[in-house]
C-alpha cells in the first residue's frame, strides 16, 4: 500500500474528534501517573470538554451544514451520459443480504446513482473503490447492488482500484475528459470532491446524497453528533490536505 496514504490515514485519525479526545485523555492519564497533576488536569480537562462539544448538536449541525449546503440537489431533467458514484465502505459478511453489506453512505450513494440513471436515457454508471481489507473492492460491491435493483451490466463500468478520491477523479478522467459528468457522492464529501475534479480540469455536476444536517435537533450531547462531527472534520482536514498538495 501507498506510504503517503498509510501516512495520511494516521494523521487523520489523530486529528479526528476520537483520535484527539484519546490522545489528550491518554497524555492527561501520563502525567497524573508522573505525578504532573497541574498538566494532568489540563489535558483531561480538554478531553471531556472536547468530547462534549463534539456530541453536542448544535456544533455537529453546524460543522456538516457549512459542507452540505455548498450544492443544491440533482435536478433529474439534465441529460448526462456518464453517473460516477464514488465508493463508501463495505463488508463481505455473508451472512447478510446484498442490501446490508454496504455501508449507509454507499447505499444512498447508489440508489441516488441508479434514479440519475433510470431518469437518462442511454446513460452509464461508473463505480469506483478498493477492496481495503476485504477481498472485494467497493466498486463491485455497488455494482451489485445496481444490478440487483434493475440497472443492465452493459451500462456498469467498474473500477476497483483507486484507494481515495484523487485516485477516483484520475481514472473518471481517463473516461469522460472535459465533459460534463454527474458526481454522486456524499452532500459532506462534495466540497472536497468537486474540487478534486475540478483541479484535473474536469467538469462534474454535483448530485449530493446522504444528507446529516438537520433543522430539529436537541440540546443534549449523543453518539450521532459525535460521528456527524467526526465525519465533517474529515472532510475538512481533506480539503486542507488537498490544498496543500496542489
Amino acid at each position: 500500500m501507498d506510504f503517503g496514504f498509510i501516512i495520511k490515514k494516521t494523521i487523520t485519525f489523530f486529528v479526528e474528534p476520537l483520535g484527539f479526545v484519546l490522545t489528550l485523555f491518554a497524555i492527561g492519564i501520563y502525567f497524573l501517573y508522573v505525578g504532573k497533576n497541574r498538566y494532568a488536569k489540563i489535558s483531561l480537562s480538554i478531553s471531556f470538554i472536547s468530547l462534549i462539544l463534539f456530541s453536542y448538536p448544535p456544533l455537529s449541525n453546524t460543522l456538516v451544514k457549512n459542507l452540505e449546503d455548498r450544492y443544491e440537489k440533482y435536478d433529474y431533467k439534465h441529460n448526462i451520459k456518464y453517473i460516477h458514484v464514488l465508493g463508501g465502505g463495505h463488508t463481505t459478511d455473508e451472512t447478510q443480504p446484498t442490501s446490508s453489506k454496504l455501508s449507509d453512505a454507499s447505499t444512498k450513494r447508489v440508489l441516488e446513482g441508479i434514479m440519475i440513471y433510470k431518469n437518462t436515457p442511454n446513460s452509464k454508471l461508473i463505480f469506483t473503490g478498493y477492496e481495503g481489507k476485504t477481498n472485494i473492492s467497493t466498486a463491485q460491491m455497488n455494482a451489485n447492488l445496481a444490478i440487483a435493483l434493475g440497472v443492465e451490466e452493459k451500462d456498469i463500468i467498474i473500477n476497483g482500484a483507486p484507494k481515495d478520491t484523487q485516485e477516483e477523479a484520475e481514472f473518471s478522467k481517463t473516461l469522460v475528459g472535459k465533459d460534463k459528468f454527474v458526481l454522486v457522492t456524499s452532500a459532506t464529501h462534495m466540497p472536497r470532491s468537486m474540487m478534486l475534479f475540478k483541479k484535473l480540469g474536469m467538469n462534474p455536476v454535483a448530485a449530493p446524497t446522504y444528507f446529516k444536517k438537520s433543522d430539529i435537533y436537541s440540546y443534549v450531547p449523543n453518539t450521532v453528533s459525535f460521528e456527524n462531527s467526526r465525519m465533517a472534520i474529515h472532510e475538512y482536514f481533506g480539503i486542507l490536505w488537498a490544498k496543500l498538495r496542489a
